[in-house]
């Protein structure tokens, strides 16, 4: 089996919504950063990726069909040769709005969990997340809204700039159903889009947020 959608979009952008949206459409298991919380078994395989060392995408991505989330997306363009393919599924929302998210989840999680009671394993991911998100694509800066801001427009302007337009679709998930079902060639279901993951969903697979 091999990857059929890469996604290259940053948390926060509806990927859990996207990545039900994708299997219920027949593109599933998608690989989400869920995946990994609930499979630790893959970590090593992430740990090493974000540590630069070289790692075969075929074999991390076994049994997925679609991608979506960090870690995934930080290797898109990875994925992109290991997949030839695949299409490209850049997943995006208005910046304010996505900054104003990714602070009062990712973000701050990324500064307040070293001081949580989770258990060693999910601080091993939680660790390897603050280094590929916060050091090498925030540089660091993952809590100033104007640095994050341009981080995040970057990538689409880099995932624009680097995909053939035949390949990739750009999409927020407040567009719905018809134009991710185009772009997959696939009937558009007479059911709403998915919507999860909201703020609260965020922090309750951690015990709830930290005050």
């Amino acid at each position: 089996m091999a990857l059929k959608v890469i996604g290259s979009g940053f948390g926060r952008t509806g990927t859990k919504s996207i990545k039900d949206a994708l299997e219920f459409l027949g593109f599933g298991p998608c690989h989400h950063m869920y995946e990994i919380v609930e499979n630790l078994d893959q970590l090593p395989s992430w740990q090493a990726l974000v540590k630069g060392q070289r790692r075969d995408l075929e074999n991390i991505f076994e049994g997925y069909t679609s991608q979506v989330d960090w870690p995934g997306a930080h290797f898109w363009q990875q994925s992109m040769t290991a997949f030839p393919d695949a299409k490209v599924l850049h997943s995006v929302r208005p910046p304010e709005k996505w900054w104003a998210s990714f602070d009062k989840t990712i973000g701050k999680l990324l500064d307040t969990y070293p001081s949580m009671d989770i258990p060693p394993p999910m601080r091993e991911l939680l660790d390897m997340s603050r280094d590929f998100i916060g050091a090498q694509t925030f540089g660091g800066n993952y809590r100033d809204r104007e640095a994050a801001i341009a981080a995040f427009e970057q990538r689409t302007a880099d995932v624009r700039a680097t995909v053939p337009s035949e390949r990739l679709l750009v999409f927020d998930v407040a567009e719905g159903w018809e134009p991710l079902c185009a772009f997959l060639g696939v009937a558009v279901p007479d059911v709403p889009f998915p919507h999860h993951n909201l703020r609260a969903d965020f922090w309750e697979v951690l015990g709830g947020e930290p005050t």
